[in-house]
């Protein structure tokens, strides 16, 4: 067993005997190259899954009209963002090819007496934790060159770092290889809930009941005794309330665009808040049987989730970029309501009537068309026990997968900091 000492630094701990602690200004120096005119590099970003590069025939997220005054960046150095590192969900990478990155992040060349991908690691642990924060105190967070310079950083032997960085790729690529077999299991679970649900609110729990057809393409068959209704005759529909910045943060409850999005019940206590006036709180309301549904985003994808309000939640109003649907009667029951709305036969719906302009958007009118299929009063109930019980099994089976993905994370993390910091010695 190798001696041991204290690095004299509190997120480090002991450090082997022969290792050194030095700023970091003495491995790595910052370096910015930036190009006036794009001449069709590869477009690298810094990204939960290392620096990728962007797909710029099928790009997701936020693009720039133009990639002039980008910075070229080279592989083999370090990629790190600098601001706003409190909200950054990672502000470390890898650069593994050249190409060029927004100007906003810092390229940072490693020393003949460092190695790059074991440095990557060193700063990726202290990513993990967010240990440098308490030296970013200004407004956005950020660190300057000179604070990171100034950060004590362990100084292992060359061979010994290679050795750690190799090991370490080894064997955090195998933790990765476990961790997306389980989340392809949650995935699959995930779509069977959503079949499920759609095959039980459009079909029926009964296989034996006569069928006929809907005359709906996105619906096809339905049961012979129900009922088709649209959105119009079952109740009235209203868009958010809509204010400023400043009115947030303060004064009543605020259902916001999250809220309805996450939940396919909305919960009894939500966060927001918002100052509101008495005749907004009575115009805005959130009352016991109303159903909300996502109105506006920059993709398809998460327009028109909807969730049901199953308890009033007092003084509260409900944001712009929501629409309500309150129901005129009991027609529709809550809970078949939560279901029904959240069917695959929504999403084809919407994907076939919505006009993309810059954001999708899913108008009242829209939204009053749509045609609901209406069982008799005592079958929405049993539909809504069945998936009640039905999707609570799934979602048991969904946790205790994800549990096994946060155990695998949290080992990567340790992996990390045991070896970076030589508390465990690559054999």
């Amino acid at each position: 067993m190798r001696e041991m000492k204290d690095s004299g630094v509190e997120w480090i701990g002991e450090i082997p005997d022969d290792w050194e602690i030095i700023a970091n200004k003495h491995l790595m120096k910052k370096v910015k190259n930036i190009r006036t005119q794009y001449t069709g590099e590869d477009v690298l970003s810094l990204t939960m899954r290392g620096v990728i590069v962007r797909d710029l025939d099928n790009p997701s997220g936020k693009m720039p009209a133009t990639f002039d005054g980008y910075q070229f960046v080279e592989a083999g150095n370090l990629l790190m963002c600098l601001f706003d590192i409190d909200v950054t969900p990672r502000c470390i990478g890898l650069i593994k090819n050249d190409g060029v990155c927004s100007p906003a992040y810092s390229q940072f060349k490693l020393g003949t007496i460092a190695d790059a991908s074991y440095y990557y690691y060193y700063y990726l642990n202290l990513d993990n934790t967010k240990e440098l924060l308490h030296l970013a105190k200004n407004l956005r967070h950020s660190l300057t060159e000179e604070q990171l310079g100034a950060v004590p950083t362990v100084l292992p032997p060359m061979k010994e770092q290679q050795k750690i960085a190799f090991f370490l790729d080894e064997k955090l690529a195998q933790v990765e290889t476990l961790i997306a077999n389980v989340q392809k299991q949650i995935e699959k679970l995930k779509a069977y809930k959503q079949s499920l649900i759609t095959e039980v609110v459009t079909k029926g729990i009964d296989p034996t009941v006569p069928m006929k057809d809907s005359c709906i393409d996105w619906i096809g068959e339905m049961p012979k005794h129900w009922e088709k209704l649209r959105v119009k005759y079952i109740g009235n529909t209203q868009n958010g309330i809509s204010k400023g910045g400043e009115y947030f943060g303060n004064g009543y409850p605020f259902v916001s665009y999250g809220d309805v999005y996450k939940n396919m019940e909305l919960p009894s206590e939500v966060a927001g808040l918002v100052e509101s006036t008495e005749i907004e709180r009575e115009n805005y309301s959130v009352k016991k049987g109303d159903i909300f549904f996502t109105r506006t985003s920059e993709t398809i994808e998460e327009v028109g989730f909807s969730s049901v309000c199953t308890e009033t939640i007092e003084n509260a109003t409900f944001a712009g970029f929501l629409i309500r649907l309150r129901p005129f009667n009991d027609a529709l029951t809550t809970q078949y309501a939560k279901y029904y709305f959240r069917g695959e036969h929504i999403r084809r719906y919407l994907v076939k009537e919505m006009n993309l302009v810059t954001r999708a958007s899913l108008g009242q009118g829209l939204l009053r068309a749509m045609t609901v299929l209406i069982p008799p009063h005592n079958e929405q109930i049993a539909i809504a026990d069945f998936l009640d019980k039905k999707c609570a099994q799934i979602d048991r089976l969904i946790a205790i997968k994800q549990s096994k993905i946060e155990k695998l994370e949290q080992y990567k993390r340790s992996l990390i900091y045991e070896y970076v910091t030589g508390k465990k010695e690559v054999s």
